[in-house]
């Protein structure tokens, strides 16, 4: 079992990098709608936390990867058991910053080594809105309370391909066919009132869930124009 584990990280993490410098550059990104949100932060100098649907990692993290270049600095939480190796081992040798944690521990414990990367290291770190195990499209809390702890703001965006596969996973992972079309939708940073009680965000996890859903509409409309 060593073995065999030890021969798939070793193939594992140059097949996915493979697999996704492909789709990175066949596929056509036609659209950047609301770049100017991210600009703004970028112009900041600040850290944020970008959200999106666990389903959209694969142009999420394109994205990310351009915004680094301009000055961010993306952090991704992966899983500290052997099934996060790979992921980490790709992140890092994109200059991402690998945060090996849990999302499924105590929740103040992640937030506060979260916290932490944002307010010490101006780490800024992605939150996949709906993961790690859904259900699908419902806006978690973590964020919220992450951005309200630190101050950063919270970045949505999505995307959306004229041409994809859907696996039959939770997140009804979406990948882009080669040389399909892509649009990508950035809305506004969203800052949170650190005053906000519990049930005063509530409200905000709706907006924030239907901001991602209009964001997704608003890319998918792009690529029919």
């Amino acid at each position: 079992m060593k073995l065999r584990r030890h021969l798939l990280s070793l193939f594992a993490k140059p097949l996915l990098k493979g697999l996704m410098n492909v789709l990175w550059l066949t596929c056509r990104v036609k659209a950047v709608i609301g770049e100017e949100h991210a600009e703004q932060v970028l112009a900041d100098g600040k850290p944020v936390i970008p959200c999106y649907w666990h389903q959209h990692h694969i142009f999420g993290i394109w994205y990310m990867l351009r915004l680094r270049r301009h000055g961010l600095r993306v952090g991704f939480l992966i899983s500290p058991s052997r099934d996060g190796e790979v992921p980490a081992k790709i992140a890092e040798s994109w200059e991402l910053r690998a945060i090996r944690g849990s999302s499924h521990r105590t929740g103040a414990r992640a937030l506060k080594e979260l916290y932490e990367l944002i307010t010490k290291e101006g780490i800024s770190p992605v939150n996949t809105s709906d993961g790690p195990t859904g259900p699908i499209h419902k806006f978690k809390p973590g964020a919220i309370m992450l951005a309200q702890m630190s101050g950063a703001p919270i970045l949505p965006l999505s995307w959306a391909a004229d041409r994809y596969w859907q696996l039959a996973s939770w997140d009804r992972f979406i990948i882009p066919k080669p040389f399909s079309r892509i649009a990508i939708a950035v809305g506004e940073p969203r800052h949170i009132d650190r005053q906000l009680g519990m049930t005063e965000l509530e409200p905000v996890q709706q907006e924030l869930e239907q901001t991602l859903q209009g964001l997704t509409r608003t890319a998918e409309q792009a690529l029919q124009e």
